[in-house]
């Protein structure tokens, strides 16, 4: 009887797997011939898609959680050519954040080499300035983020999904706002992506990527589509929205779309001598978003790490700035540390939590077992912050400006299991203290300011300062060392001046967030100029 009962088990198991394996065949092949039919999918050979792009970036804020900052607006045409197995693309970015600027150029992607011909950043790594003209090897996390990025396009996509069925897998229906979405996964590589589909069309609905984010931990990144319109003989998705969390951070419009036009071989063409030192697409823990969404504000350094140019520093450094004061430098973001009789207090948490990491070893190096006490963050923006949760599972008291410490709170309670630097804990509960005129943190001996400063740059924007070194410490309002003075203050240098005033301190030195440090009252000396 037993044994009977074991056969019915298994045999209701064979069906039902046979039922869900067909069910996600089913829903591919549907897809597939909304959008004009398998025959249709693979006779494409080439493919020229242009378009518009719209990007915002949510952790640029003026308010923390609050509105999104424009990081540019964009016009791209996109060529690619499946025998050759390469795609360019030729970008047109305007920013508006954080500065107005226009760069233009071009991408080649191919399987195992990534290359940039022209400008692309504020933050040009060592072999973009010493190419004549402008031009480098993607690093291996831009090419496989970029990578990642072109094959979540649905039309290959569906086409890859339908040539390859033993990689889709069934999925559990997915509710987005409400509506229930059939879903199935696929497999590429190391990569994982949901695919959503309308129940009434077939077509796909969204493509999901399960993420990291340096705030918001767990993340959803999804590429929404709609409005599908017949072009050159297929069904195109002319309407497409980059959601992260549901938030919309990027707008694609789809202008035109061109089958099988010939492509010279020269346009996807790697010049040979970048290509032949070209990093291979990184793999494992690639930081998808920090990569995606630093190219949004046009700021990203392409490098194989994300706090420094591996070609141009040997990695992050301590400086001496003052008795018992390190700078952390030698990347794109820095830290403050200063110690006190028995902890520390650092001011920032840059990057991620693998830099935080480096900064808290090496303090141990230096200062021995005292523990950080106090992680002061200057403000909210991500580029500063991204690696408060190392502090947080040290048992740092985190202080921020006032308005801020609900945004923070909501930050350290998400899930963040798939954080690569630390492993998972509840760190709901880390205490955090807001500052809403100035906050002295003192050990008896040593005092050490936080001082809250109107700024244009993001509100609850502090300072710091150390009366007895008479060293300051300010991030994204002057970058001492690195940024020329100008002829006459600009409002956030005029800001930092004004908050010293209001302050009441007396500061030889600025240490900053970026750049190195310098002398305090060659700043000042610009004020009624």
């Amino acid at each position: 009887m037993k044994r009977v009962m074991s056969i019915l088990a298994v045999s209701a198991l064979v069906v039902a797997c046979a039922t869900t394996t067909q069910r996600s065949q089913d829903l591919v092949s549907r897809a597939v011939q909304a959008i004009g039919g398998a025959d249709a999918l693979t006779a494409v050979k080439t493919a020229t898609v242009k378009g518009t792009v719209r990007q915002w970036e949510p952790e640029q804020s003026i308010v923390a959680g609050g509105e999104m900052r424009l990081a540019n607006d964009s016009t791209f045409e996109m060529v690619t050519d499946r025998g050759a197995q390469a795609t360019r693309i030729d970008w047109v970015r305007n920013y508006v954040y954080p500065a107005t600027r226009t760069y233009t150029f071009s991408e080649i992607v191919t399987p195992d080499a990534g290359y940039v011909a022209g400008i692309d950043a504020t933050a040009r790594n060592k072999q973009s300035l010493e190419s004549h003209p402008p031009a480098h090897a993607m690093s291996g996390l831009r090419l496989a983020a970029t990578q990642r990025e072109l094959r979540r396009n649905p039309n290959p996509l569906l086409r890859e999904m339908f040539q390859n069925p033993d990689r889709v897998s069934a999925a559990e229906d997915v509710t987005v706002g409400g509506v229930a979405y059939p879903a199935v996964t696929y497999r590429a590589g190391d990569q994982t992506f949901t695919v959503l589909f309308d129940r009434q069309t077939g077509l796909p609905a969204r493509i999901r990527t399960l993420d990291y984010d340096n705030v918001w931990g767990d993340v959803t990144y999804d590429l929404v589509l709609s409005d599908w319109q017949m072009m050159d003989g297929r069904r195109v998705a002319t309407s497409r929205k980059y959601e992260l969390n549901g938030r919309p951070v990027a707008e694609i419009k789809i202008t035109d779309v061109k089958i099988n036009v010939p492509v010279s071989a020269e346009r996807l063409t790697i010049p040979a001598a970048l290509k032949a030192s070209a990093p291979k697409p990184a793999t494992g823990a690639v930081p998808y978003q920090w990569v995606i969404r630093r190219q949004f504000i046009g700021t990203y350094l392409d490098s194989e790490n994300p706090s420094y140019d591996a070609r141009a520093t040997s990695g992050l450094r301590l400086v001496e700035v003052g008795p018992g004061i390190q700078h952390v430098v030698g990347g794109t973001h820095n830290a403050l540390i200063v110690e006190m009789s028995d902890h520390l207090i650092v001011f920032d948490a840059p990057v991620s939590d693998w830099q935080s990491n480096w900064t808290l070893n090496a303090a141990r190096q230096q200062f021995g077992a005292k523990p950080v006490k106090y992680l002061v963050l200057t403000h909210h923006h991500m580029d500063h912050t991204g690696g408060l949760r190392a502090y947080a599972a040290q048992g740092a008291t985190i202080v921020v400006g006032k308005g801020n410490g609900e945004h923070f709170r909501r930050v350290l309670a998400t899930p963040a299991r798939r954080n690569p630097d630390l492993p998972a804990r509840d760190l709901s509960g880390t205490p955090i203290v807001e500052v809403a005129d100035k906050q002295v943190l003192t050990d008896g001996r040593r005092e050490v300011g936080v001082y809250l400063i109107e700024n244009p740059h993001s509100t609850g924007l502090v300072i710091g300062y150390v009366p007895d070194a008479r060293l300051g410490f300010v991030t994204d309002l002057w970058s001492p060392g690195r940024d020329p003075l100008p002829p006459k203050l600009t409002p956030p240098l005029a800001a930092v001046v004004a908050g010293v005033k209001k302050a009441g301190i007396t500061p030889l030195k600025f240490a900053g967030g970026h750049g190195s440090t310098a002398d305090y009252p060659a700043l000042a000396e610009l004020e009624g100029k």
